[in-house]
């Protein structure tokens, strides 16, 4: 099998189930996964796999807590499928030293403005269990919440990231904590950060702007150039990582194809597909050989680069400024999806607090 022949390399490549769910994260684990996460549209899904036993659960957290609101109770459902998972993955986090095994928990959708509170929300998520890994946005404030919950002794994975300049913020900010941290007097070697890059969501974005007619004129764009973009930027950001010796991995997220894996074998990088898409990778019949170091084509860069301004916002390290980094399309997009699914986690909890007549 295609995922099981990858892992069983032993090279530096590793792969994450980009869910929580323990069914999907136990067939996972036997195809060589050592990681999973979970999000607000994650924990939704898992919740509505599980339908019975989460209204339940609900049911009882409501009489526990009385004065609760429907979102505290959603959120303590989301801790308690979170900490299921990271049980499932003790063993990979000891055999790997804490740099693998981790379970990555989404801080609240709802403070991606408030760096305080990210940060005390990321430090009480690491608390949950010694494996947890928090994701934290790479936005304005969560770049600033980044150092601190690092210095705090929180390992991070960082989110709703989709651009080289975005990684690389973010890296930086880590390597600040990391500093900040060994200089308080602690051992940040069993610390385990990865920098997050959502290629799919970056094709997504200049598709949508290809749609809008939103192309420079004088381009002509190949059939497939588009499903390139997120692919280019994982890769110039992985160069400029290795090149500058950043502490955290690279992760690849928000799969689209199976190029967001194939083209990143043979790197010191996490691979995360959903649970669907590790499924359509096993019956894709393609060899995982190392591509990590083969470039893009550069016309289909140098294309991508004439034809969108936000690909070159995206590609260049320098593309965007943290203050900009809320304004970006698929920022805006994703950050939207997150809170949508915080609002049906409320509703699915009412459901149970306030059931129909």
């Amino acid at each position: 099998m295609i995922l099981e022949k990858m892992t069983a390399k032993g090279g530096p490549t590793v792969l994450w189930n980009d869910s929580a769910d323990p069914r999907e994260l136990g067939q996972s684990l036997a195809w060589g996964a050592v990681g999973a996460t979970c999000n607000p549209v994650i924990a939704v899904q898992c919740v509505k796999n599980d339908l019975p036993r989460w209204s339940s659960r609900m049911a009882e957290i409501a009489a526990e807590r009385p004065t609760a609101s429907e979102s505290q109770i959603g959120w303590q459902v989301v801790e308690e499928i979170s900490v299921e998972a990271a049980k499932l993955l003790e063993p990979a986090f000891e055999a790997h030293g804490g740099r693998n095994g981790r379970l990555s928990m989404q801080t609240d959708p709802r403070l991606a403005r408030d760096p305080e509170a990210l940060v005390e929300q990321a430090v009480h998520f690491s608390s949950l269990a010694p494996n947890v890994i928090v994701k934290i946005p790479a936005t304005a404030a969560g770049i600033v919440a980044i150092e601190q919950a690092v210095r705090r002794g929180v390992s991070i994975n960082v989110t709703v990231s989709f651009t080289v300049p975005q990684a690389v913020a973010a890296a930086e900010a880590i390597e600040r904590g990391l500093d900040a941290r060994a200089a308080d007097g602690h051992d940040v070697s069993n610390m385990g950060h990865v920098v997050t890059i959502m290629v799919g969501r970056l094709d997504d974005w200049l598709k949508v702007l290809a749609s809008r007619g939103e192309v420079n004129p004088g381009v002509e764009l190949d059939e497939d150039d588009l499903d390139w973009a997120g692919v280019a930027a994982f890769k110039r950001a992985y160069a400029l990582f290795t090149e500058r010796g950043y502490r955290s991995r690279l992760l690849s997220a928000a799969f689209r194809t199976t190029r967001h894996w194939s083209e990143f074998v043979g790197g010191d990088v996490v691979i995360s597909p959903p649970f669907g898409w590790q499924e359509k990778i096993q019956d894709s019949g393609i060899d995982p050989v190392d591509r990590m170091d083969e470039p893009v084509d550069p016309a289909i860069v140098e294309r991508l680069l004439a034809a969108f301004d936000d690909f070159r916002r995206a590609y260049e390290p320098d593309g965007m400024t943290p203050d900009e980094f809320d304004s970006f399309g698929a920022t805006r997009t994703t950050l939207r999806q997150f809170l949508a699914a915080d609002e049906e986690l409320d509703h699915l909890v009412r459901d149970v607090l306030h059931p129909a007549p």
